[in-house]
């Protein structure tokens, strides 16, 4: 509690921190101010974490910094107060009470960002006030890694696994008494390849790792090696987990025990040879021990070393010792005794299995919680039972697929007529109207079927139980898809890549890939359906009335921060009914507090859309490589009190796009018309647009930039003229904002020729350039980024540089929604998404 207070988290001991309000959008955001005093510094280290930035645990005070000062007039001063602690915190304590005070979806999305950042991770998470111990498994439940083993190497092929399910034994590291050498530095350069040293584990010789641990004693924190399938690159050819225990054994005889028992070898590191060994002897250990000696002491003797292990019985070639000063070849041949102990273990245990051995040793599992449990026993009814997605789609979903494209389609010749042919228009009309009847009791037919109805009980449940239901959900059907669905995004990648030219394997492929892919966005998509269909059922009818109550829950899984998908990608559509009953919902359960500013992105496919918004705003859009996100989603990050009255907003809406198809491949089918489609609808919702390219290219935005010039042209006759940015991805050169000064002109000079094409179609000669429809400073609008990993993954953190530049284009995007002027709410957007989607329907 003393650390607690000191760190101003008292009040978070009792009600956890959640994930919205580290979320939420306040003064800290994009403010620079030093910190100066305790209380700000996990708000810091939240928000730098959230970026996924590497200097996180680096954060600390102003006033503390005496350690290397120079020779001074106090200098003697300066030396005595070197051992005031009262402004610094070792940033083990600060993670594990920050762990200890964080509800389970924030603890797990920390655990998700640190391993992004190749920090390592709690495994046991020790409370020193109650002496309590918890295995974090669902903390760790989300970390999805990929890796390549040396077999895969010829044929390209990887693994792709969640990690907690995987079958990667573990190594384990302790200490026995006080040690000379720094235990955690070496399981760094262990982990890290000569050329890329990173720090992994927090040890002695990082900013404030000196300060001593007042409660992160007795943490296990785990970190894997995964190999990339290259022997010059990897150090390992396996992969492994490696466990570090913080603090001696002989104060953590529970931790020791468990690890013992769950890992492959435990290396004890000790100097103090003539310490009490009983702690080794008693042991039920099915690990090997390894003992870590160091030949440097002067208490160093080799026959108190062999008495040592005989008394133990380990093995003479189970001790290794370290001879010289250097830690080179001290590494290496660590590096080989894990290499034949994994090669030779037989006895691997997963993470989820085990469970049984904490709860055997008195430790508590994290998902042993009822609201987990039950969730979990819900989710599993629904998804234990799929085996072939597609079928499972046709029986269980059956309203989203056929009826609802076909139903899309109408919608559109509706607005367009173009297959009218000679008949009379109303006589076209009335008859497509009588189709679309038709497939609205077509689909009023079809029961609810069994997955739907256990999906609306699960979303029917209390606010933790739904978030563990969705969370259940989503790990459950992710766990299906990517098997199947992996090979085929690598071969639809290549396709793309190599021979656009393959137009008809590229179209199988990609219906191959949408029939095949199953997510939260297709439950969600057949409750839109089911509410539409009921709505075109008389008032009264008890089908009807069913269904009402289906908004307000999608309503609230809006508010808690889960995205929803706002245009279907696969039908290309926006099922308006649907939509606007959701809105209206969550304009009635914020009390009409709902003005809303509104950020989009959009951009070719795999240039990183996703994963910017998530750097940006700490949120979770899917990401994968190739085409993923289908169509649009929106989330809701709620604004803090204080700055409501800058922004004018209680809410900023994000919108993420899927990828826009590349030019070649947009005469596969009508694709080219749904990227105009949704390019002009995003452009036309959003208050500032984030147009994402990779590279220093242009080119294959241009097609797309000459549509949302005209979008913009029609939005300006309607009084809105958005912000837009334009967004360069993997480009590290320093020299490239000058460099590419002449591209950026050009650039702008084709969007001016653009615009003026466009003008003189739409009949609007007083609009000469493209600033006069948007605003764009080509200096200051256009933004380099660097590539997202440093080095080779998986082994590589994230880029300290992509977070930091990814942080300065928050800072400027933040500026723009302060100045924009459009005080609207939820039901004015919704009247705006109506409009605007019947305007694009009736556009050729």
């Amino acid at each position: 509690m003393e650390v607690l207070s000191k760190t101003g988290l008292e009040d978070h001991n009792e009600n956890k921190l959640t994930l919205s309000t580290v979320l939420e959008i306040n003064a800290d955001t994009t403010s620079d101010e030093p910190l100066t005093t305790m209380q700000s510094i996990p708000g810091a280290f939240l928000k730098k974490l959230m970026m996924a930035n590497l200097n996180a645990r680096s954060v600390k005070c102003m006033s503390t910094d005496t350690g290397g000062s120079f020779w001074g007039t106090n200098h003697f001063d300066n030396l005595k107060s070197d051992s005031d602690n009262s402004n610094v915190i070792n940033p083990l304590d600060l993670i594990t009470a920050l762990f200890l005070c964080s509800d389970s979806f924030l603890q797990q999305e920390m655990v998700q960002k640190m391993s992004m950042c190749q920090f390592a991770v709690p495994l046991l998470l020790p409370n020193c006030d109650t002496e309590q111990i918890t295995l974090m498994l669902w903390a760790l439940r989300d970390i999805v890694k990929k890796f390549r083993l040396s077999s895969q190497t010829s044929t390209k092929a990887f693994v792709v696994e969640r990690i907690v399910l995987s079958d990667i034994p573990m190594v384990s590291f302790v200490r026995l008494g006080e040690i000379r050498v720094s235990k955690s530095q070496i399981l760094n350069k262990l982990l890290s390849n000569p050329q890329q040293y990173h720090d992994t584990f927090v040890h002695h010789d990082m900013e404030c790792g000196d300060i001593p641990h007042r409660i992160s004693d007795g943490l296990v924190e785990i970190s894997w090696y995964l190999p990339c399938g290259n022997r010059n690159i990897d150090m390992l050819t396996e992969p492994v987990v490696v466990a570090n225990l913080r603090g001696d054994i002989r104060s953590f005889e529970k931790q020791f025990s468990f690890l013992c028992q769950t890992s492959a070898a435990v290396y004890i590191f000790t100097d103090d040879l003539e310490s009490d060994l009983n702690l080794l002897k008693s042991k039920n250990t099915k690990a090997e021990l390894i003992l870590v000696v160091n030949s440097q002491r002067k208490s160093f003797r080799v026959d108190t070393l062999k008495e040592m292990t005989t008394n133990c019985s380990i093995n003479d070639q189970n001790v290794i010792v370290k001879k010289k000063k250097n830690d080179a070849e001290f590494v290496k041949t660590l590096q080989s005794s894990v290499g034949a102990i994994i090669e030779n273990t037989q006895n691997w245990l997963t993470v989820e299995n085990m469970t049984d051995i904490a709860r055997h040793s008195g430790i508590l599992v994290d998902e042993d919680r009822n609201e987990c449990q039950s969730a979990r026993k819900m989710a599993d009814e629904i998804t234990s039972n799929i085996t072939d997605t597609v079928k499972f789609k046709d029986k269980q979903l059956p309203l989203q697929g056929k009826i609802w494209k076909e139903l899309s389609q109408l919608e559109k010749e509706r607005c367009r007529q173009r297959k009218q042919g000679d008949q009379d228009i109303e006589h076209y009309k009335s008859s497509l109207k009588k189709k679309e009847k038709g497939l609205r009791e077509k689909q009023q037919t079809c029961d609810m079927s069994d997955a739907m109805e256990s999906f609306i009980s699960g979303l029917s449940g209390s606010g933790a139980e739904r978030s563990y239901f969705l969370k259940w959900m989503r790990i459950n059907l992710d766990n299906l898809s990517p098997k199947n669905l992996s090979g085929l995004r690598d071969r639809y990648k290549d396709l793309c890549q190599y021979s656009p030219e393959r137009k008809d394997d590229i179209k199988d492929l990609d219906k191959q890939l949408s029939d095949c892919s199953l997510g939260l966005e297709h439950f969600l998509r057949e409750l839109g359906q089911l509410y539409e269909a009921a709505c075109s059922l008389p008032e009264d009818s008890p089908q009807r009335k069913q269904m009402e109550h289906l908004p307000g829950l999608c309503a609230q899984m809006l508010l808690d921060g889960f995205p929803i998908e706002l245009v279907d990608g696969d039908a290309s559509n926006i099922p308006l009914k649907w939509i606007s009953a959701v809105l209206t919902q969550l304009h009635t359960l914020v009390d009409s507090n709902s003005m809303i500013l509104v950020v989009s992105v959009l951009g070719v496919q795999s240039t990183g859309k996703s994963t910017l918004l998530n750097t940006m705003f700490g949120v979770q859009f899917a990401v994968s490589s190739g085409r993923c996100t289908r169509g649009a989603f929106m989330l809701l990050i709620k604004v803090n009190k204080e700055l409501k009255e800058e922004l004018k907003c209680d809410f900023i809406m994000i919108i993420d796009t899927e990828g826009l198809k590349s030019p070649e491949l947009s005469q596969l089918d009508d694709s080219y018309e749904h990227d105009n489609e949704l390019a002009t609808l995003v452009i036309g919702l959003s208050d500032v647009t984030i147009i994402s390219m990779s590279m220093e290219n242009n080119t294959e935005m241009k097609d797309i930039l000459q549509i949302v010039v005209h979008t913009f042209l029609r939005m300006k006759e309607l009084g809105k003229k958005p912000v837009c940015h334009f967004v360069h991805q993997n480009v590290s050169d320093m020299s490239a904002h000058d460099n590419n000064m002449r591209e950026r002109k050009k650039l702008l000079e084709q969007l001016n020729e653009m615009t003026q094409a466009a003008a003189r179609m739409e009949k609007k000669e007083n609009i000469t350039k493209f600033t006069d429809v948007m605003e764009y400073d080509p200096d200051t609008s256009s933004c380099y980024i660097p590539g997202l990993w440093h080095g080779t993954p998986p082994m590589a953190p994230v880029n300290a540089g992509y977070s930091e530049a990814v942080y300065d284009l928050k800072k400027s995007l933040m500026q723009d929604l302060i100045k924009c002027q459009s005080n609207d709410d939820i039901t004015h957007f919704l009247k705006w998404t109506e409009s605007l989607w019947e305007s694009v329907k009736s556009e050729k």
